[in-house]
């Protein structure tokens, strides 16, 4: 086979590649490797010399140069930055002089490979108002039952606490007294009750009691609360965020997998230091796990490829389709978007005896306001059930956030670049059709609502926050308010100051059986160490040798015990650091 370059081309939307033959002679008889954009998938195919592409069909291009240098060869990738044309064009007029074509076709044709901006065809604005949507406040498992919470929307305090008869309820996190926060407060004969001055309140939001009121006197209508609209469904509890128009059950969302029987599921939270936008690209971006995530998990940096993505479905509440990589004969994956922050991912898995089964991840992604978002993740399926039932769920959960960590500062950095330049996305993303398909859309889908939101950065518009917050390291603004919520369980005093971007507030402070572990670990390491202490001590002290011989081997183990400790304390307090960092 002759060595050649060959300018790839996948058509839509059959998605074959085509390879076009440079070589000079018997061009109809060889055979030619083609390179996708990704660079990760390579196909051959016979050229007839004969073939011919429709004009009509949309074109993902990508252009590979060989060019020797002693026993050196450099592959040169056309890179689709047309920003840098000028520069690139006259080492291109000369690799490419011999091929019978001109540079200008080739600069202009390897635009193909991204997705094209929709000049002259914007959509319509719709009709939104944020506050008229149902918002995932907190995991129902993890809700504290005996103190409020308190939690934020779009920089919007609210403070979450169950009565005494086991309801929950939610009100303006600001007692209307002098303005402190509730959340700081307790729970006191069922009444949410303000610790500054002792104000109560029920569940209705009415002021039950004020300890400084003059005997005999009412208590003012001013001092009542207005309730928001609370519903619990599937494990998530939901707030309503308009108080001026009642909450529409159509506009709550329903995960049927998570409703059959026999499903199981893993439920996770945690707070990130950026903004529900970023988190949300994040989430629907499945062309980065293969690198980003290379070795956690079933993710494997020689995987990285080419993807296929099919639109079904946009509208103004969102947008669906399915996905796959481009090897895959078929798109096994589902992906749907909600408004205002639901994402779901299905994926139908054929077995060896070729029963199909199905795996389903929903990502309900909180708006907490500047620089920061809170993340309710639900893994479900027939298999996780089976792996819950033998791998504690603090493991999978320090798991799950090792991964979220490994995407942490390029997110971060993200979210800062957004806010310092102040642009759409279009003239900071460079987005593919092999990769970035759901980003777009997404991004899109924000031109159309955006403006019914406090604020957004979408693909051609954007409406910034009158009061940005973004610092490199953590979200500023005091470090964004100190995070989106304060724990209701989990001190921040006794063990080091609080840090948003530390997992332990990130996710422990809002896991029980994580924060459970935690207390454990401390508790049986410092009995490891005292029981060490005595061990190596009477060891010492004894004469016998069998008896110092046994004591000296229990010393051993109360201190490897001790240590096992201090790991697993480490595995809950500290982030992950990728080994070149460290």
């Amino acid at each position: 086979m002759a060595n050649c370059g060959g300018l790839c081309l996948m058509v839509q939307p059959r998605m074959e590649l085509n390879c076009i033959n440079f070589c000079s002679a018997n061009a109809s008889q060889s055979f030619v490797q083609g390179a996708c954009v990704s660079g990760a998938y390579l196909h051959r195919r016979k050229w007839d010399g004969t073939s011919s592409l429709s004009g009509s069909n949309q074109m993902m291009i990508s252009k590979r140069l060989d060019h020797h240098r002693g026993d050196e060869t450099a592959n040169f990738v056309l890179s689709a930055d047309t920003s840098r044309r000028n520069s690139r064009a006259e080492v291109l007029r000369r690799v490419i002089a011999d091929r019978g074509t001109t540079t200008d076709e080739v600069l202009a044709d390897r635009d193909e490979a991204l997705i094209q901006d929709d000049v002259g065809k914007a959509r319509d604005r719709v009709e939104y108002n944020w506050e008229e949507e149902w918002y995932p406040m907190y995991l129902t498992a993890e809700m504290p039952s005996d103190s409020p919470l308190g939690l934020t929307v779009f920089d919007r305090s609210l403070v979450l606490f169950y009565d005494g008869d086991g309801k929950v309820h939610c009100f303006e996190d600001r007692c209307p007294h002098r303005s402190a926060k509730l959340s700081e407060g307790q729970i006191t004969d069922g009444n949410l009750e303000c610790l500054y001055h002792g104000w109560q309140f029920n569940g209705a939001g009415t002021c039950v009691k004020i300890p400084q009121l003059v005997p005999g006197a009412k208590i003012p209508k001013a001092a009542c609360m207005r309730p928001y609209e609370v519903r619990e469904s599937q494990g998530v509890i939901w707030v309503w965020l308009s108080q001026k128009t009642p909450g529409d059950p159509k506009k709550l969302p329903w995960f049927e997998y998570f409703a059959r029987e026999g499903w199981g599921e893993v439920s996770f939270m945690e707070e990130l230091p950026y903004d529900y936008s970023i988190l949300l690209e994040n989430l629907m971006d499945p062309a980065h796990l293969p690198i980003s995530h290379d070795g956690s998990s079933s993710a494997m940096r020689k995987n990285a490829q080419a993807l296929v993505f099919e639109v079904t479905e946009r509208t103004s509440r969102g947008f669906a389709g399915k996905w796959g990589n481009i090897s895959s004969p078929t798109l096994p994956s589902t992906l749907r978007f909600d408004a205002p922050c639901s994402l779901r991912d299905d994926k139908e898995i054929v077995g060896k005896d070729g029963k199909i089964d199905y795996t389903s991840v929903v990502f309900l992604c909180r708006p907490a306001g500047q620089g920061k978002s809170m993340l309710l993740a639900r893994f479900g399926g027939k298999q996780v059930r089976n792996r819950a039932k033998w791998i504690p769920t603090w493991i999978i959960h320090q798991g799950t956030t090792t991964f979220l960590e490994q995407d942490m500062a390029f997110l971060a950095s993200q979210n800062e670049t957004l806010v310092r330049e102040n642009v759409a996305t279009k003239d900071l993303y460079l987005n593919l059709k092999s990769s970035d398909t759901w980003v777009s859309e997404y991004r899109k889908w924000l031109d159309l609502t955006g403006h019914g939101m406090p604020s957004y950065f979408g693909h051609r518009s954007l409406s910034p926050s009158a009061n940005m917050a973004v610092a490199e390291a953590a979200p500023a603004g005091l470090i964004a308010a100190t995070a989106s919520s304060y724990p209701a369980k989990g001190s921040f005093g006794a063990m080091f100051a609080r840090d948003p971007t530390n997992r332990y507030f990130r996710h422990v402070v809002h896991c029980k059986s994580c924060l459970q572990a935690f207390h454990r670990f401390k508790k049986f390491q410092k009995i490891g160490v005292v029981l060490g202490a005595i061990c190596t001590g009477v060891a010492i002290t004894c004469s016998a040798g069998a008896w110092r011989a046994t004591f000296v081997i229990l010393a051993l183990l109360m201190f490897t015990g001790a240590y096992a400790c201090t790991r697993g304390l480490a595995a809950l307090t500290q982030n992950f650091v990728r080994a070149h960092r460290r």
